[in-house]
């Protein structure tokens, strides 16, 4: 990671910029990709002021922190920036993964949206499709009717043992299972 370390209004330190170096150093572990850090350390009457532009491959953060002890406030600029590149990191893991439909979606009108996003009261039932990946495990017809009385789910995706075909079990209205078999 590329530092630079500027003073303003105050009498330029190796200590502090060793300490902004080595706590900088520490955060690099987190980036993917190197990343160059600006970091302005400055002081306004009884006030400490940290100010952090970290830039690199699809990464724009800034962090600004004002406490009565330098030292402080670069910990609590630095504590900012952490959780910055961590929210960050996991909302491109997020999007990774959501674009090959690993996660719980809604889709209306063709636009897939997060289940956390508002349902439009406008949209009728029949305008939503829920896409949601389970994984299954080959067992016996018997033993998938074992398994849904264990469980509360209305229905157990898994392969027969018998065809290698994926199977679905289902709980009827009325309390009976029903088995959906595909068919070439």
């Amino acid at each position: 990671m590329q530092i630079s370390v500027t003073f303003k209004n105050l009498d330029p330190s190796d200590n502090l910029r060793s300490y902004v170096s080595n706590k900088l150093n520490k955060l690099d572990k987190l980036l993917d990709n190197p990343a160059e850090a600006n970091v302005v350390l400055s002081v306004e009457k009884i006030r400490h002021i940290t100010e952090i532009r970290l830039s690199g491959d699809r990464l724009n953060l800034v962090c600004r922190e004002k406490t009565n002890d330098m030292y402080s406030s670069i910990d609590m600029a630095l504590d900012k920036l952490e959780k910055q590149i961590k929210k960050n990191k996991e909302k491109q893991k997020r999007h990774k993964t959501g674009s090959r439909g690993e996660t719980l979606g809604r889709v209306f009108g063709g636009k897939l949206m997060d289940m956390d996003a508002k349902m439009d009261e406008k949209k009728t039932p029949e305008s939503m499709i829920i896409i949601e990946n389970i994984e299954y495990k080959p067992m016996d017809i018997e033993e998938a009717a074992m398994q849904m009385e264990l469980v509360s789910d209305p229905f157990l995706v898994f392969t027969n043992a018998r065809t290698q075909r994926v199977n679905v079990l289902y709980r009827k209205s009325d309390g009976a299972l029903g088995l959906i078999q595909p068919t070439a």
